[in-house]
This record gives C-alpha cells, sequence and structure tokens, in this order.
C-alpha cells in the first residue's frame, strides 16, 4: 500500500510539473506568440543571432519542441535557411537546459508568490497579453511547487529494497537505462520533466553518479523524437531540420556514455556536486553538444539533403516560380504572372466542377474540388514567399507596383477557391444529397449566374496579363450587372414563395445562398480591374452621388 502511494504521489508531481510547462507555453503564446514567431523567422541572420534567437524562444515558451516545430515550418517556406535552422535548435536545446538549471536553484518558496501574481494578472486584466502573462506566472509556480512534491515523493525511496535492486540492475546496464530514459521523455514530450525526475531521484542518494548521466543522456535523446513524428507528413527541408537535431544528439549521446564508462573517474574531476548534478550534466551536455557540431552544421546539412531528398516536383508546386530569376526582377514578376494565371485555370475547373455537379445532381463532380483548393492555397502562398524574396535592390516604382498587383490578384483567387469549396460545393451537396429540386425559373437563374461568373473569370485572366482599360472597364460595369441580376434573382424567389410555390419553399436558404457566393465571387474577380481603371483616371471614391 505505502508503494502504491508514493508512485500515486511520483506521477502526481509530474503531471503538475507539465501542467506547469503548458501553462508558461500556453500565456507566453498569447502573449508574445506573434512576436516570436516573427523574432524566429527574422532573427536567423547571422549563426550568432540564430544561436541566441533559439535559447531566448525556448527560454520563453519553456519547450524546445515548439521551437523545433516552428523552425520547420520556417524552413519549409523558405523564410529561414537549413543551416541557420540547425543552429537555432543548438541554442533551444541549450535553452531546455538553463530552464531545468534554474528550476533546480532552491527557489521553491517562490511558488505561491508567483501563483498568486499570476492569478491576479489574469483576474484583474482584460488585454490578452497581461492575461498570458498571468497564466505563465502561474505555470512557473506550478513548476517550482512540483519541485517540491517530487522531493516528498521520492524521499521514502531511500529505503525501497525493489527499487534498490531494479536500478541495481541499471547501473550495470547503462544502455538499458539511457533508452528507458529516452522512452519517458517521448512519452512526456519534455526532457525537462524527466531531468527534474531525475535530480529527484538524485537528491534522495538513490542513484550513482554514472547511472544519472546515462539517464540525462537518454532525457535528451528522446525528447529530440517529438519533433520528429510531428513533421513526418511535412515537407523534406522540414523534416530535415529535426532530423538533424536528433542526429546531432544521438552522435553526442554515442560519444558521452562510452566516454563516461572508459573513465568512472572524469565526473569526479569535474567541479560538480552530487545534489545538482543532473541539471549540470544536462546544462553541460548541451553545451558542448553546440560547441562540437557548430562548425559540422554546413556539412550536417549536405548529409541530410542526401539523406532525405526533396520530393520531386509535383502537380500540386509551382512550375514557374525560378530562384535563379529573383537577381532579375523583369524575369522573377514573369514566372509570378504566369503561376499566378495556372491558379486562376484552378479556379475556373473548380468553377466548371461545381456548375456541372449543379446541373447534373452528380456528387462525383465535387470530389476533386477539395485537393485543388489545397492546391491554389499553396501555389498564392508560394507566390507571395518567392515575392516577397524580391527585395527592393534593382527594383522599379513599376516593378514593385506590378508585384503588389500580382500578390493581390493571387490573394482574390484564394479568397475564390474558399468560397466554391466551403460555400458553394456545401450548398451543391445539400442540394443533391436531400434530392432537392429548384423550380425551373430559380434554376436558370443560378445556372446563368455560374455560366457570366466563368466568363468573367475568362475576362480577367487576360486583363491580369494584357492590362487592358477597355476591359477593365468592362467588366466593372459587368459587376454592376452582376450585382443586378443577384437582387433580380432574391426578388423573383421571394415572390415564388409568395406564391407558395413548392420547390421554392424547399430550396429557399440555398437559392439565396448561392446567390450571395456567386456575387461575392464576381466581386473578386473585378478586383483585378481597379488598379487599371484607377491608372486611367476613370474610378471614383464612391458610388454615392453628390447631394444636391
Amino acid at each position: 500500500m505505502q508503494s502504491t502511494i508514493v508512485m500515486v504521489n511520483l506521477f502526481g508531481a509530474v503531471a503538475l510539473l507539465l501542467f506547469g510547462l503548458s501553462l508558461v507555453k500556453d500565456g507566453v503564446t498569447r502573449a508574445f506568440g506573434a512576436r516570436l514567431r516573427a523574432g524566429l523567422a527574422r532573427g536567423t541572420g547571422g549563426p550568432v543571432r540564430a544561436f541566441a534567437t533559439g535559447l531566448i524562444a525556448t527560454l520563453a515558451l519553456q519547450s524546445s519542441t515548439a521551437t523545433a516545430l516552428m523552425t520547420a515550418s520556417f524552413v519549409e517556406k523558405g523564410l529561414v535557411r537549413s543551416r541557420m535552422a540547425q543552429i537555432v535548435l543548438l541554442g533551444a536545446n541549450i535553452g531546455t537546459a538553463i530552464t531545468a538549471w534554474v528550476v533546480a536553484l532552491g527557489i521553491a518558496w517562490l511558488s505561491p508568490l508567483l501563483i498568486v501574481t499570476g492569478v491576479a494578472l489574469h483576474r484583474m486584466s482584460r488585454s490578452s497579453a497581461r492575461q498570458g502573462g498571468g497564466y505563465a506566472f502561474v505555470g512557473i509556480g506550478l513548476m517550482l511547487l512540483s519541485l517540491e512534491l517530487l522531493g516528498a515523493a521520492t524521499e521514502p525511496m531511500r529505503e525501497s529494497a525493489a527499487l534498490a535492486a531494479f536500478l541495481g540492475m541499471l547501473d550495470n546496464a547503462w544502455p538499458v537505462a539511457l533508452i528507458i530514459a529516452a522512452g519517458m521523455a517521448f512519452a512526456s514530450a519534455s526532457s525537462l520533466a524527466v531531468v527534474i525526475l531525475i535530480l529527484s531521484l538524485s537528491t534522495a542518494g538513490v542513484l550513482s553518479p554514472g547511472l544519472t548521466v546515462a539517464l540525462v543522456l537518454g532525457a535528451n535523446l528522446g525528447h529530440a523524437i517529438p519533433p520528429v513524428v510531428a513533421t513526418l507528413a511535412s515537407a523534406p527541408s522540414a523534416r530535415r531540420v529535426v532530423l538533424g537535431n536528433l542526429l546531432v544528439r544521438g552522435v553526442g549521446c554515442l560519444i558521452a556514455l562510452p566516454l563516461v564508462g572508459i573513465n568512472p573517474g572524469l565526473l569526479q574531476d569535474l567541479p560538480l556536486t552530487q545534489q545538482d548534478l543532473p541539471v549540470d550534466i544536462h546544462l553541460l551536455f548541451n553545451v558542448v553538444v553546440a560547441i562540437v557540431a557548430w562548425p559540422f552544421t554546413g556539412l550536417l546539412v549536405q548529409g541530410l539533403n542526401r539523406l532525405v531528398p526533396d520530393a520531386e516536383t509535383s502537380e500540386m508546386g509551382p512550375r514557374y516560380l525560378d530562384e535563379a530569376a529573383l537577381d532579375t526582377p523583369v524575369m522573377a514578376l514573369s514566372g509570378a504572372t504566369r503561376e499566378v494565371l495556372r491558379v486562376g485555370d484552378l479556379i475556373e475547373a473548380m468553377l466548371m466542377r461545381a456548375s456541372d455537379a449543379f446541373i447534373k445532381s452528380d456528387l462525383g463532380e465535387l470530389r476533386d474540388i477539395g485537393r485543388m483548393e489545397k492546391q491554389v492555397d499553396h501555389l498564392q502562398q508560394e507566390v507571395k514567399i518567392f515575392l516577397s524574396r524580391l527585395g527592393r535592390v534593382g527594383l522599379t516604382d513599376e516593378d514593385g507596383r506590378r508585384s503588389v498587383v500580382i500578390i493581390d490578384y493571387a490573394i482574390n483567387l484564394e479568397h475564390m477557391g474558399d468560397i466554391i469549396e466551403k460555400g458553394l460545393c456545401e450548398q451543391i451537396r445539400k442540394k443533391i444529397t436531400n434530392g432537392l429540386k429548384f423550380s425551373d425559373e430559380g434554376f436558370r437563374e443560378l445556372n446563368s449566374l455560374f455560366e457570366l461568373t466563368v466568363d468573367n473569370l475568362r475576362i480577367a485572366q487576360s486583363i491580369f496579363v494584357t492590362r487592358n482599360a477597355d476591359l477593365a472597364h468592362h467588366l466593372i460595369e459587368v459587376k454592376v450587372d452582376v450585382r443586378h441580376m443577384e437582387r433580380r434573382s432574391a426578388e423573383r424567389h421571394l415572390e415564388r414563395l409568395r406564391d407558395g410555390l413548392a420547390e421554392s419553399l424547399q430550396t429557399s436558404s440555398l437559392h439565396l445562398d448561392m446567390l450571395r457566393d456567386l456575387k461575392r465571387i464576381n466581386a473578386h474577380i473585378a478586383s483585378v480591374a481597379y488598379p487599371i481603371v484607377e491608372e486611367s483616371g476613370l474610378l471614383t471614391e464612391s458610388r454615392l452621388r453628390p447631394r444636391a
């Protein structure tokens, strides 16, 4: 019974530590998440800045896993170079070790004060930043409190004969101890929690120095695995970042563990106390690994490129965004224009499939629209990133304006894709699934608006390339016609409702929703014409007539 109580107390203390860590992460993300992400993306211009950025971000978030995943996503988007990303993670690893070292300083008496301060901040402020800070203070307080509870829970283990026998077996099998600690760190997704647990056992005097080192090394290795698992479905560039971090820690463990075994007196030669040995080893290991691995990050990236090659360019990826063309703005803008035209073709195909599904009542026509919409999202994001890297050097005012027009049109196309997938397709799916039938007149009105929308998109594609002022003027006039069509169709639909037409009663909300979505799509289509008409001096600020 006594052993059961000890285990419950132990697991409860570890759970409280993990909960405190999650509160700190959530609070800091709420308060400074956008700034942290922006700083992480911008702060990788050089190796020293990249290292410092990873260190600071991890100290703030209390999670090197979060830093690793953010860095991997930035590499995938082309915002951070691969070598800088590896250096960021070296800093992140040290950030986690510093956190463990600070927690072990014996400042648990601050726990009640931090919790009270955090609760007061959260209750007394409506600012999301201050409320997030309140969460973070409470989380830190709970972490310190859990350290006290861990100490109390492990105290009875001094007299446990079963634990002594088990640890004696592990003391003669350090690789097994390393694997066990790695499994615990992987399961908890926190090396800090495992190191603090090891610290409590070490303080209780039940761990030998060599076994302590093996367990700490296992915690470091296991903590590098969750980001690898989390990025399995990501692009190769993102997978390479977290895999490199795992390889660096793995090689460090393979060197450090035999080194301690060969020279048992090595730990005695170091100025380390038995009481704080786990956190000291944790910090020392990560500092040494960072110093040794830093000069080889370039070679590491080259090896990872061979180990995890880029996937062959698929239909989902861009075709015309040539990195080499960034030095020649005219060529880069030409490639971006061709890529956005390709996005427009995808939107046209989505519209045609939605129209066919509406006419034929065939769900099969909607099958590929979700995949096409994801491709639209991906391509417009690639275009934006590509043009953002164009910079200002050698960029004329005209080229700068053209870059903005391309990005604006790509964003409008992406909005059209969202409306088609989440609006029109859902309405058509309801019509088909529920066996609903529009009135003949309502069906013709919607079909005519579908056809006009496709025609307008084709005109917009021509305007985007030719910048023809007459076509642009015509498209804006047609937008007004669409608005009138939508209003007249809605009025006639309401008349049919008043007449008690059964089909109109069944499809009332679908009819009005589809009218609204088609009108919104046409508004996005017409956006390509406004810059051209404005340049011609034919665009007024408002549709309002001047007062008499």
